[in-house]
């Protein structure tokens, strides 16, 4: 057992969860076998406890698109550091960086900032309902663990279970805030329609993509919605920002909405999110209270400014999308050497693919119990950085070679691959852009 199992079963011990992350849980990749902990990174590799070295194809669930301990970005956060991260007094970066995200998004008049998505959420919910004055919120999407969001399956329906989070129970969560968020599916008007005709509905708070491409025809239709019912419109992009464009994905579209959330690449790693909002709307909240400590501390506006600036030099979009286009060109190509049918989903740069078999988990786990011995952390899951170039992902092919040919092997003789995986097969509770 490598030195990082033997930690995590103490972490399990102690900590709620095991972890901070459930995406990062080793159970969702190769159970008792993931080396779960890590020593030093650089560029697109990770060192165990052990010292192990691996190449990373998953690249810590997109925190991040120019890669581990980014020299130019580190350096002003050192800078930072020795200057003192926080003071009784505010750090001027915070109005830098606001300014910044505001000439990148024309349509934004205010900004508020946190240090996780899910407060970004938490955020831009409060300031919806209050400039709304309603309480009902339509969702579409994923948008984090606070009482808002899993409020919605307090019916004992499992509404979320077909919205991107299987077996939630919403233990600790007042039942009096049932029925207040209804869940309506992507591409889906219908639903939609049907929610607001049917409750108080002030906001609406949706992800601009999610397992495929962008629906410019659905999201123009839910901006038309929002628009003429006075709903207060919501994209969610702490995922998809700075992955296709400079930017929200939504500017791309040319639909704008009155609020929108930038996290994960937003910092490269270091922890900020941003919630962008039209000023009419963003003033409304004023009277709200919503503040905490660590929103002021300098080391996240510090990377954000820095990490907008090497995007923009680098046109860092644009490697993205070629180099996400290049690996789905070459699963797909390898999927169909070994006459695998696979589903190849999510944007560009972050893609999933799974395979059309009922051992699809099996596979998946097989996967990484296989290219953890190539020295690779893999998965179904890839989100791509800028150094995910065309040579990397050509080996990672070449070392993925084999094991869809053992996988095709698994399926023409319907073996059951169960025996194959030596330490269980990886959970199934996260579904999120890799349905």
């Amino acid at each position: 057992m490598n030195r990082g199992q033997k930690l995590y079963k103490k972490a399990k011990k102690i900590i709620l969860g095991g972890n901070m992350l459930l995406s990062k849980r080793p159970e969702m990749f190769a159970p008792n076998i993931w080396p779960s902990y890590f020593s030093k990174s650089s560029g697109i590799t990770v060192w165990d406890m052990d010292k192990k070295k691996y190449t990373d194809m998953i690249f810590s669930v997109g925190q991040g698109t120019l890669g581990y301990c980014n020299k130019e970005i580190d350096k002003e956060v050192l800078k930072c550091i020795r200057n003192g991260n926080m003071t009784t007094l505010n750090c001027p970066e915070e109005v830098l960086l606001t300014k910044k995200l505001i000439k990148i998004h024309p349509w934004a008049g205010m900004a508020k900032y946190a240090r996780s998505g899910g407060e970004a959420n938490a955020i831009a919910i409060r300031i919806a309902r209050a400039a709304s004055s309603k309480d009902g919120v339509a969702i579409c999407g994923y948008h984090g663990w606070h009482d808002w969001y899993l409020s919605v399956n307090l019916t004992g329906k499992e509404k979320l279970a077909e919205h991107l989070l299987k077996g939630l129970d919403p233990i600790g969560v007042p039942k009096s805030l049932r029925n207040l968020v209804h869940p309506f599916r992507y591409g889906d008007i219908k639903s939609l329609k049907k929610i607001i005709k049917k409750y108080s509905i002030g906001v609406i708070k949706m992800e601009v993509a999610r397992g495929e491409k962008p629906n410019y025809k659905f999201l123009k239709a839910v901006r038309s919605i929002a628009t003429k019912k006075k709903i207060v419109l919501v994209f969610d992009e702490c995922t998809s920002g700075f992955r296709r464009n400079f930017g929200g994905l939504h500017m791309s579209l040319g639909i704008y909405p009155d609020i929108a959330m930038f996290g994960k690449a937003l910092g490269n790693g270091y922890a900020i999110t941003a919630v962008l909002g039209k000023k009419s709307i963003m003033q409304k909240a004023e009277k709200s209270f919503i503040s905490s400590t660590f929103w002021t501390e300098r080391i996240g506006f510090v990377a954000g400014l820095k990490t907008l600036e090497i995007m923009e030099k680098k046109k860092s979009w644009e490697i993205l999308m070629k180099n996400g286009k290049y690996f789905n060109k070459k699963i797909s190509e390898l999927a169909l050497k070994y006459k695998l049918k696979i589903l190849i989903s999510g944007i560009e740069s972050i893609t999933s693919f799974s395979f059309q078999s009922k051992y699809n988990l099996h596979y998946k786990t097989y996967i990484t119990q296989e290219m953890l011995k190539k020295n690779y952390l893999a998965s179904n899951l890839i989100f791509i950085s800028t150094l995910h170039n065309k040579k990397i992902i050509d080996l990672y092919i070449k070392k993925l070679d084999p094991i869809f040919k053992k996988i095709s092997f698994f399926e023409k003789k319907k073996l059951d691959v169960s025996f194959y995986i030596k330490n269980g097969v990886c959970h199934k509770t996260f579904q999120r852009l890799n349905d």
